[in-house]
């Protein structure tokens, strides 16, 4: 049995600027006044702004970026994507996605990780570093390569809304194992040197995590820690026999990695043939219940019994009186820095693999994290721990010629995080929905970005930028509409002109989820933080693809100049 899913466990085209700042839309006529971090009317400047050239004089340099780069994209899971077979996956609908952004003028897809998720089914918690999903597996492509009838496919309906990970789990295992049987009956006998040679190539995280996914499978998904002792020490001998014992679900795990990847090769070629370039996201943090933990135990604060010494988390704030507590293990950075920080390198470089930018979730750990001790109830009681700061990222770009990365300088921000970024010239975010506090030297506020930014209406965190709307205090929506320039109008209007802020705005790069492309309200929410169940379950369907929305952000994105083709080499990227 293939176990695919844990649901239970715990060339360089440089594209010219404007020569001023006006913002073509929504404020035509008006201008950023980047001293006064006001916008004014354009005849009110007495001196226009060159581009790429911050308030203080000094030019704005990228390390991911061109300079004067000025494009745009949007953010879509796989798993979003409309499928009869009851989630998204990276076959053809994927394919006919990369075209409707092409068409639609856009130049970047970021999706959220792609790894083999386990509890809560949440990318962010996923089983591997290394791995991909088995669910993102297309049935399509594999009954074109003769491994499945579509007749294996029918019998199974599925809702269009949403995934029902319950019914779709037991479903892809089974198309997953009738295509091994096929392939171990002589079926495309021509992959099987293919396939030894992909295990071959990966064998250095391919081997541990097919293991773990096969004793997790024999131990009924349970904790690995929940394991006998010896093969929680991983005692040589207690593995050799584990290996012996389950030596087909082995075969099995990875023969599923080998589709997966060879279809991953084939969405990345298409989109490199249609112009469109892809965005990964890779968690800081690993999940605890993980092949990355259980195989490689030194390089994380664990105790002799390989439970956390201290786990992730963020300390108390005006939003929690209590913190965060998210429970992932933290990092022994002194074992990281004794081995060059071989392993966080090829964790970069098995993402870098399959997409041209990635971006860094929660990167001020890396100048900073906070480590709460293991059995706390909440993450008050914590302490700021130093992460690897310069030297990894000294190290980095000696590995990969370059930073090919965004920074996701979100949230408790210290003047350490701002400096390293800065140090290395990585784009920061900011998120419109950020914006509207009242303070005018908000960080989020357009008038105060500079060009080394990728902006965004919202993320995978936020509610849709409608429903953000709807729940704001009037006063707060008098604010966006002040600040907007216009008159009051709904919800619906406010989306529009979010997204045309976004995309008017000095950002190098601005992306706005598909749900606000489509102006849909709370029922395409992706993720609400702190709630166990019931995330990452939003579909779109095949009539919302084809919107005439994304006829209308093409325009936008042809009015704010945002056409910039990606760049044929950028920063690192193989």
């Amino acid at each position: 049995m293939i176990y695919i899913s844990a649901a239970s466990a715990v060339p360089l085209q440089q594209c010219a600027l404007r020569t001023s700042t006006t913002w073509p839309f929504p404020l035509a006529g008006y201008a950023v006044d980047r001293e006064r971090r006001a916008v004014v009317r354009a005849d009110d400047l007495s001196v226009q702004k060159e581009a790429g050239v911050n308030g203080d004089g000094r030019p704005v340099a990228s390390a991911t970026f061109p300079p004067a780069y000025r494009a745009s994209g949007v953010l879509l899971h796989v798993a979003s994507f409309p499928s009869p077979y009851g989630i998204g996956d990276i076959g053809p609908t994927a394919l006919a996605w990369i075209d409707r952004l092409q068409d639609a003028g856009q130049t970047w897809w970021q999706a959220l990780p792609l790894g083999p998720t386990g509890y809560g089914n949440s990318p962010y918690q996923a089983l591997s570093s290394f791995a991909g999903n088995g669910l993102l597996i297309s049935p399509e492509w594999l009954i074109e390569d003769g491994l499945l009838r579509a007749n294996d496919c029918k019998g199974t309906t599925f809702p269009t809304g949403a995934i029902e990970y319950d019914a779709v789990i037991p479903f892809k295992r089974r198309l997953l194992e009738i295509a091994w049987n096929a392939v171990r009956a002589g079926t495309r006998g021509e992959l099987r040197p293919a396939y030894e040679q992909f295990c071959d190539v990966h064998r250095h995280w391919l081997d541990d995590y097919a293991l773990f996914r096969a004793l997790k499978e024999a131990h009924d998904g349970a904790y690995y820690l929940e394991w006998p002792a010896e093969l929680v020490r991983r005692e040589p001998t207690a593995l050799a026999q584990a290996r012996s014992r389950l030596a087909e679900v082995i075969d099995q795990v990875r023969f599923a990695q080998f589709l997966l990847f060879r279809q991953a090769e084939r969405l990345k070629a298409h989109a490199r043939a249609k112009g469109v370039r892809l965005i990964g996201d890779l968690p800081f943090f690993v999940s605890p219940d993980s092949s990355d933990v259980w195989a490689n135990p030194h390089l994380f604060l664990l105790d002799e019994q390989r439970r956390p010494r201290a786990v992730a988390g963020v300390p108390p704030d005006y939003f929690s009186a209590d913190g965060q507590l998210w429970g992932n293990p933290v990092y022994d950075w002194d074992a990281g820095r004794r081995t060059g920080y071989r392993w966080c390198l090829d964790r970069l470089q098995a993402l870098l693999a399959h997409v041209d930018l990635i971006r860094l979730d929660h990167f001020r750990a890396f100048a900073a994290a906070w480590h709460v001790p293991a059995g706390v109830a909440t993450a008050r009681t914590g302490e700021w721990v130093p992460g690897p700061g310069q030297d990894f990222f000294v190290t980095a770009e000696k590995e990969f010629g370059g930073l090919p990365f965004i920074a996701e300088d979100l949230g408790l921000i210290t003047p350490d995080v701002d400096a390293l970024r800065n140090q290395f010239q990585l784009p920061g975010m900011r998120v419109l929905q950020f914006a509207f506090d009242g303070r005018s030297d908000n960080p989020h506020l357009p008038t105060n970005y500079g060009t080394n930014t990728v902006a965004y209406t919202g993320t995978h965190d936020n509610p849709t930028t409608r429903s953000w709307f709807e729940e704001l205090p009037e006063h707060q929506r008098q604010s966006v509409w002040d600040y907007l320039r216009r008159p009051a109008g709904d919800s619906r209007d406010a989306t529009t002109s979010l997204i045309g802020l976004a995309w008017s705005s000095a950002a190098m790069l601005a992306i706005s989820p598909l749900q606000d492309i489509l102006n849909l309200g709370n029922e395409a929410r992706m993720n609400l933080p702190g709630r166990a169940d019931g995330n990452w379950r939003w579909r779109c369907t095949a009539e919302m693809l084809a919107s005439p929305a994304l006829e209308w952000l093409h325009e936008l994105t042809q009015k704010t100049r945002r056409t910039c083709s990606a760049p044929d080499a950028l920063s690192g990227v193989p």
